[in-house]
């Protein structure tokens, strides 16, 4: 079965997003050069023991768990698919299990450096200092993901009612609560375009630079960096890093993990428990510093009763 049938099947059925349908095309690509070389056997025809060679290789080349366990995942969903449509009778994917891979606690900004954010970091004049604001705010204040954000028109912000409705993956759509404050900041920055550029239709996306253009992906990714840059020296300081911040700072005050769930728009609980990972740690180092048995605790003196 010619790969682009199951491409065109992630594409166009599945609603997968181009980035996904374009790196599952690169791994099985790259799985039919790998069986090229080892007898030209076609990819319908390959066998469980022959996926487990180029998974070796794969390793043995430096490539990491995640990645090859991407790249088993695309062959297993071409497998299922090729089954289905009746071009083959078994699926050799059935029966491999993936490498293991380490757990890796997704990376979030403390609620201090947050509020050191917002309260006495100092915004650029005018209409960019207001856009990045609304930025940084929208996206703290919501955990929705950089595509969401971007894809956001006026027409999804309801200020009276406090919410934003949101677009997801697989275009399943949520409505996410708004904030008084980002109800408020939202207000001014919509007056404020209006004031400026003299149209504001609910079809016009929502965010927008100085020339009202639409607010292009790697600018807004430019500028979490440069402003989570004033309040933390972490690794990572990315959209998705807000989206994690909001996550865990829910859960942190008690927030229900499948409100929290709803609110991101995960499919399955799943996605959503990595983050109490991070809020038991937090609680477990507490327990470790004040706890008089914690192990970090401070030891009584031999005299005190």
């Amino acid at each position: 079965m010619p790969i682009d049938r199951y491409l065109d099947h992630l594409a166009y059925e599945k609603r997968c997003s181009a980035h996904t349908v374009l790196a599952y095309r690169r791994d099985l690509v790259q799985f039919v050069a790998f069986l090229s070389g080892h007898g030209g056997v076609p990819i319908e025809r390959a066998t469980d023991r022959m996926i487990r060679l180029w998974m070796m290789q794969l390793m043995e080349q430096g490539t990491g768990p995640r990645s090859v366990n991407r790249k088993l995942s695309a062959l297993r969903g071409y497998y299922r698919f090729a089954k289905l449509v009746g071009e083959v009778t078994s699926e050799p994917t059935a029966l491999i299990d993936p490498p293991k891979t380490p757990k890796r606690l997704p990376e979030f900004v403390e609620e201090v450096r947050m509020e050191r954010l917002f309260e006495e970091l100092k915004w650029p004049e005018g209409f960019k200092g207001d856009t990045d604001r609304v930025v940084l705010e929208v996206l703290y204040g919501t955990g929705m993901r950089l595509a969401e954000l971007l894809g956001l028109t006026v027409g999804d912000v309801d200020l009276e009612r406090s919410a934003v409705r949101v677009l997801g993956k697989r275009n399943k759509e949520r409505i996410i609560p708004l904030g008084d404050r980002l109800v408020d900041l939202l207000a001014g920055y919509l007056a404020t375009r209006k004031g400026r550029f003299g149209t504001l239709e609910p079809r016009q996306p929502l965010l927008v630079d100085e020339k009202e253009k639409p607010l292009a992906r790697r600018s807004v990714q430019r500028l979490v960096v440069h402003y989570l840059s004033g309040v933390t020296s972490q690794h990572k300081r990315s959209p998705h890093v807000l989206r994690h911040t909001f996550a865990t700072h829910l859960l942190e005050h008690g927030a229900d993990l499948n409100a929290v769930k709803e609110l991101l728009g995960h499919a399955g609980l799943a996605a959503t428990q990595v983050y109490t990972h991070n809020t038991v740690e937090k609680l477990r180092k507490v327990h470790a510093q004040a706890h008089p048995r914690g192990g970090g605790g401070v030891p009584m003196k031999p005299n005190e009763p």
